[in-house]
């Protein structure tokens, strides 16, 4: 049952002794339930937000959040151009932590309404590039998380392994993220400090001489040192700003991004869609894992004729090969960093099209229209044409022996 605003100031006082609360009002935040939060204003004149996770995913949210405050030392926060929550007080309340910070004024706009050109887009990209720019001391020094690029790689395999592990995921799908992470090139990258994956609606805005300009900042849960292209994967569902919002974070950071961190960012989008599939089947909730699926599928269909880097043709033995990466039963639960507590169910829909069959009550309000619905194409290797002369009948045959024996091991691979 949620906490009424009352019960909610009335915890206030707990996390800051001799401290009146004069004032309370609800507060949404698009947290989908999983906080009760009001705003209370305090006799000193201060308004604050009291925060009290309403389940236990989101209790270690906050308590990672507390951890990420106490990290921005004045020094620190002086080296952003936006301000973030200060962390006030801490304090119990049923057996729950409740969390009181300060509070930021300022509006938020979904990726999906990011308009173009100057003003929101170009100011999200240089907030971005600043945050990236922090030194790790910030993190290292309390402890956060840190993840080198090998295994930020080796999480993202681990999160496909226990997701064809399922036996619920497209098969295509399966073969084009095994691609990305088999593909070196792709992940080239510096880590940095990053926040873990948070979206455009973290920022808040204040309109500054007429523009909108990045003020504020809310969510820090996620604050670690790992890879710069997790913050970008909502660029996917902004279809009208992603080349601002990227131009200017080019621009604004004090190093050159690689080459490949767009694609990096389309991957992991992608691979928020895995994370609720094994989530519904790690839960035995059903209505998760065929919700999963319909999104999976029409993200497949839409991918179908896509890859994040150029693909070399896939001989018989490569194919045979990847029979060894499905695991035989499904994988135990294990904590892995791609699969975490801090996804939204509700943003995963910005990945698909208005054609997938859900319900609405389940899923986001995001638009879905950045993905085509075009047909699944399994990739269909072909490797021993490669050595016979053109035209040949002997090379034809070839050819297509090489083609059954590859797509017979493929459905064997989808079968089990």
């Amino acid at each position: 049952m949620a906490r009424s605003p009352l019960t909610l100031a009335a915890s206030v006082t707990s996390a800051l002794p001799r401290v009146g609360v004069v004032g309370v009002g609800a507060l949404t935040e698009g947290s989908t339930g999983r906080y009760d939060t009001a705003v209370a204003d305090l006799e000193d004149g201060r308004r604050v937000v009291v925060r009290v996770p309403a389940a236990a995913s989101a209790a270690e949210e906050l308590a990672a959040e507390a951890r990420a405050l106490r990290a921005l030392t004045p020094g620190v926060r002086g080296l952003l151009p936006f301000r973030a929550p200060q962390l006030l007080g801490e304090a119990g309340l049923g057996g729950s932590r409740v969390v009181v910070v300060d509070f930021l004024p300022g509006y938020r706009v979904d990726a999906v309404h990011l308009p173009p050109g100057r003003g929101a887009a170009t100011s999200l990209g240089a907030a971005l590039a600043a945050l990236h720019a922090l030194p790790h001391s910030v993190v290292r020094t309390e402890g956060l998380p840190a993840r080198t690029p090998q295994q930020v790689r080796a999480d993202a395999g681990r999160l496909i392994d226990r997701a064809t592990a399922t036996r619920r995921l497209p098969v295509s799908l399966a073969a084009r993220w095994h691609r990305a992470v088999d593909a070196d090139e792709l992940w080239r990258f510096e880590s940095t400090v990053v926040l873990g994956g948070a979206g455009a609606a973290s920022f808040l805005f204040e309109d500054l001489d007429g523009v909108p300009t990045v003020t504020g900042l809310l969510d820090w849960h996620g604050l670690s040192i790992g890879d710069p292209a997790t913050d970008l994967q909502w660029l996917a569902s902004a279809p009208d700003a992603a080349d601002d919002v990227y131009a200017a974070y080019v621009a604004a950071s004090d190093r050159a991004p690689d080459a490949r961190t767009r694609e990096r960012a389309r991957l992991y989008a992608e691979l928020e869609f895995a994370k609720w599939l094994v989530h519904g089947h790690d839960e035995g909730r059903e209505d998760i894992v065929a919700d999963a699926v319909d999104l999976l599928e029409s993200l497949a269909g839409g991918v179908a004729t896509d890859d994040f880097v150029p693909a070399e043709r896939l001989g018989v033995d490569d194919a045979i090969a990847m029979l060894d990466r499905i695991p035989e039963a499904s994988a135990p639960t294990v904590d892995t960093s791609m699969h975490t507590d801090a996804y939204d169910p509700e943003e995963l829909a910005q990945w698909v099209t208005d054609d997938v069959d859900v319900d609405d009550a389940d899923l986001p309000r995001s638009a879905r229209d950045d993905v085509s619905t075009a047909p699944i194409q399994l990739p269909v290797p072909a490797a021993a044409a490669d050595h016979s002369e053109p035209g040949s009948a002997e090379g034809s045959d070839a050819a297509a022996e090489a083609e059954r024996a590859s797509e017979a091991a493929l459905r064997r691979w989808l079968s089990e």
